[in-house]
């Protein structure tokens, strides 16, 4: 699946990646992440998508998105929207396909695989273009939660599907670990968050 000749990127949806994890049980840790594609091949770029709103004094997601900058990530973020929808619920609308996207057309000619964290079928036309442009595209979500995490056309038209759950060894947080950056409760969803 992966050749050490290869130019390798890696594009994470944020949020995607979060729910998936969350489903399986475990949480992600990032610097293990990296050196496990760092074993893959030559490891070009490691994007990290997520949303934020903006007007929150504290932000929990913060440390996480702040120790990502500061260890291998090139970190995208932008404003998350607030909204309350028509039975009065709060709601916060965070999306990051667009930036995903571009960041990955504009590197597709540099690189000889892509490897989407997300199991948003949006994304599906996005792998097409990428293999169109000569990428090998990997997606990396799960089957194995109660509910599939991923959309069938987009596991589909990848060149691999990797299970999320067969990584949990090498990209695993320890139990011991827990206090080591995280992404925080509340970003469970890529589309909606709801505040109870």
């Amino acid at each position: 699946m992966f050749d050490q000749r290869e130019k390798i990127a890696l594009f994470i949806d944020g949020a995607n990646l979060y729910a998936a994890a969350k489903a399986l049980g475990f949480d992600i840790d990032y610097r293990k992440m990296l050196e496990h594609f760092q074993k893959r091949g030559y490891l070009m770029r490691a994007y990290y998508y997520t949303a934020l709103i903006e007007d929150q004094e504290y932000s929990s997601i913060r440390p996480l998105i702040d120790w990502l900058d500061y260890n291998g990530y090139k970190v995208i973020t932008k404003p998350a929207k607030e909204f309350t929808d028509s039975s009065g619920r709060r709601k916060i609308k965070g999306n990051m396909d667009i930036e995903l996207t571009i960041d990955a057309m504009e590197l597709s000619r540099s690189i000889d695989h892509a490897v989407l964290f997300s199991g948003d079928g949006d994304f599906r036309v996005l792998v097409d273009a990428l293999q169109r442009n000569g990428c090998k595209v990997s997606v990396v979500s799960t089957m194995a939660s109660p509910q599939p995490m991923i959309a069938d056309d987009l596991r589909r038209n990848a060149d691999h599907f990797i299970d999320l759950k067969t990584l949990e060894a090498e990209i695993g947080r320890a139990p011991s670990e827990r206090s080591a950056p995280r992404q925080p409760a509340g970003q469970d969803d890529d589309y909606e968050h709801e505040d109870d």
